[in-house]
C-alpha cells in the first residue's frame, strides 16, 4: 500500500479574485482520490480539514499519521467520518471492532488512538472510501449510519431543476460529534442544480465530493465570494474545497449525488446566508 498527502493553504477571497483556472483548481480542486491499493489526502488549513479517499482492491489499506498530524495514530486527536461511494461491499476496522459498509452507508469514528484499516470483500468490485476528518477536543462513540438512520428532508421541484433528497447522517440531531457534520444529496432525474439559492456559512468551511455522476458528464461547480463568482469543471469522484466566504453550488449535465462534509465552530445545518439568484455576479 502507499500513502499520499500534500497540504493545502488558505486563500484571502481579494487574491482569489486575480487566480486563473489554473490557480483555482491548484488551491481548491480534489483529483486522484481513488487510486488502487493508495491513501490520498489533501491536508486543508481551512479548519485544518483532511479529505481523503482509499480503494482497496486485494490489500488492507492503513489510515496512517501523516507527518503533519506529529501523531502516533490518525485518530490520536481527530474524529473521522467515512462514506463507501463504491458499489463493493468495504469493511472498516478500527481498534478491535469491525463495520461493513455498503454503498452509500456511512460511518463515525471518534477521537482516540486505535488503528484503522480499509478493506474490500471482493478485489474484483472494491469498496471506495471517501472520507473527512477534523481535530476533536473530546471523543464520542463510533457508530454506522444508513440512510434509513439518516434525517430527510426533500427540498426543490424538477421545473426548478433541483429536486433533491438531503441525507443528513453524521449530523448533531443522529449523533454527537465534535465538529464535523456530513451528509450525501440526491438529485431526482431530470434536476442538475444543488444548494440553491446558494449561501455562505462563515462559522464554518465546507468539503463537497460529486459521485453517482456517468463518465462522460461533468459537474460545474460554483464558489467565490457572492458578487465575485468563479467556477471549477469537475468530473465523478472529484471533491472540491470550499471556504467560509465562499459560495458552494453546483449544475451538471446529467443528475449526480454529492457529499457535504462542514467543519467550524457552530454545528447548526441552517445556520446560512441566503443570496437571492439576482445577487449573485
Amino acid at each position: 500500500m502507499k500513502t499520499n498527502y500534500e497540504l493545502r493553504y488558505a486563500a484571502h477571497p481579494r487574491d482569489v479574485k486575480r487566480y486563473d483556472t489554473e490557480e483555482l483548481r491548484r488551491d481548491f480542486h480534489i483529483d486522484n482520490l481513488f487510486v488502487a491499493n493508495e491513501v490520498n489526502m489533501v491536508y486543508s488549513m481551512y479548519d485544518r480539514m483532511i479529505v481523503g479517499g482509499a480503494l482497496p482492491q486485494g490489500e488492507s489499506l492503513k489510515l496512517e499519521a501523516i507527518d503533519a498530524l506529529k501523531a502516533p495514530v490518525f485518530l490520536h486527536r481527530r474524529e473521522l467520518g467515512i462514506f463507501n461511494v463504491g458499489l463493493g461491499e468495504g469493511i472498516v476496522k478500527v481498534g478491535d471492532e469491525q463495520f461493513t459498509l455498503k454503498y452509500k452507508e456511512a460511518l463515525y469514528l471518534g477521537a482516540g488512538d486505535r488503528e484503522v484499516y480499509f478493506e474490500s470483500k471482493d478485489a474484483a468490485s472494491p469498496a471506495l472510501f471517501y472520507f473527512n476528518s477534523l481535530v476533536a477536543h473530546k471523543t464520542y462513540p463510533d457508530k454506522k449510519i444508513t440512510k434509513e438512520n439518516a434525517i430527510v428532508a426533500e427540498m426543490g421541484s424538477l421545473e426548478s431543476s433541483n429536486h433533491r433528497y438531503i441525507n443528513k447522517m453524521i449530523v448533531n440531531q443522529v449523533l454527537p460529534t465534535c465538529q464535523l457534520q456530513m451528509g450525501m444529496t440526491e438529485l431526482a432525474p431530470g434536476s442538475i442544480w444543488n444548494t440553491m439559492p446558494a449561501h455562505i456559512h462563515s462559522r464554518r468551511m465546507e468539503a463537497y465530493f460529486y459521485f453517482d455522476l456517468p463518465e462522460e458528464h461533468a459537474v460545474c461547480h460554483f464558489l467565490g465570494e457572492p458578487t465575485e463568482t468563479r467556477h471549477i469543471w469537475m468530473k465523478r469522484n472529484q471533491a472540491v474545497l470550499s471556504p467560509e466566504w465562499s459560495i458552494h453550488s453546483a449544475a451538471a449535465t446529467n443528475n449526480y449525488t454529492f457529499i457535504w462534509g462542514m467543519g467550524g465552530e457552530n454545528l447548526d445545518y441552517g445556520d446560512q446566508d441566503f443570496f437571492t439568484f439576482t445577487e449573485l455576479r
